[in-house]
């Protein structure tokens, strides 16, 4: 009797909810499993998904916005050893775990923090509160895998904001794998939309792409193609996360400028009653 031959597992890109395969039909191979390679075309797809989902995420409530990303961390915990098998140590899952639970616990405190009532001369009141900025692309960094994809997506969805996340070439397991998690956490398609391959294709297409607000440049390791995609962003003034330092300590506290820089402020004159 011949010896039996495995059955390859293939990783799909996350768009819109679902898991399609690259309109390309192209694949690499990682760690014994195939992954699509995404193109332009899947970029700008994952645009239009996100776009979609912009209304609703931002219209719900903070508190509703706080237990999915809570949810998130649920599923995230259930799958913990799946992680470990797939090279992310287990430390990192425990931090990108306790990650989700501190973002949400933001998700209905923000407001009073970032916004409030301005004290202004006049019978008026003035009030300022942050709103998201809209579609966001975002370039992962490369390690740690799964701790630094969390930390880039759940800033940015916390306060409304919709995700297209560029996963590095070199990661992409985690990122596939935990887009399985984020489709099984009550988190709306379209919300978070992952894509994996070459940043050097991906990239250029979101960092130029009309119908995309804010990019977040953070995994981009090389000078060139960082300063290329400020460029391209600043065709229709978007807001621009610079790359991170090559020494970044992912495991310290996140502070509030991931959420903060993706927002924007809108202020409200009312005048008093009498």
């Amino acid at each position: 009797m011949s010896e039996r031959v495995a059955v390859r597992k293939t990783y799909k890109l996350f768009i819109g909810g679902k898991f399609p395969r690259s309109e390309s039909g192209r694949s690499y191979l990682v760690q014994d499993s195939n992954v699509s390679l995404a193109s332009r075309k899947d970029a700008r797809d994952a645009v239009v998904a996100a776009r979609a989902a912009v209304k609703g995420w931002a219209g719900a409530t903070a508190y509703n916005r706080g237990q999915i990303l809570y949810r998130v961390a649920e599923m995230l915990e259930g799958r913990r050893e799946q992680f470990v098998a797939l090279g992310v140590p287990a430390d990192e899952v425990d931090a990108a775990i306790d990650r989700w639970v501190w973002y949400a616990g933001w998700a209905d405190k923000l407001a009073q923090v970032y916004g409030g009532a301005n004290p202004v001369a006049g019978p008026y009141f003035n009030l300022s509160a942050p709103e998201p900025t809209g579609v966001v692309a975002v370039v992962a960094p490369e390690a740690p895998a799964l701790l630094g994809l969390v930390s880039v997506i759940a800033p940015a969805i916390v306060t409304g904001n919709t995700v297209v996340v560029a996963a590095s070439p070199a990661a992409p397991l985690a990122a596939v794998t935990l887009a399985e998690v984020l489709a099984t956490s009550d988190l709306p398609g379209g919300v978070v939309n992952i894509l994996t391959g070459k940043i050097t294709e991906t990239a250029p297409t979101l960092a130029a792409h009309m119908d995309v607000n804010a990019v977040d440049l953070t995994g981009v390791a090389d000078a060139e193609l960082a300063a290329e995609l400020e460029v391209k962003a600043a065709e229709n003034l978007k807001r621009v996360l610079r790359p991170a330092p090559a020494d970044h300590d992912w495991h310290t506290d996140p502070g509030l400028t991931r959420m903060t820089t993706l927002l924007e402020t809108k202020t409200v004159w009312h005048p008093k009653g009498v």
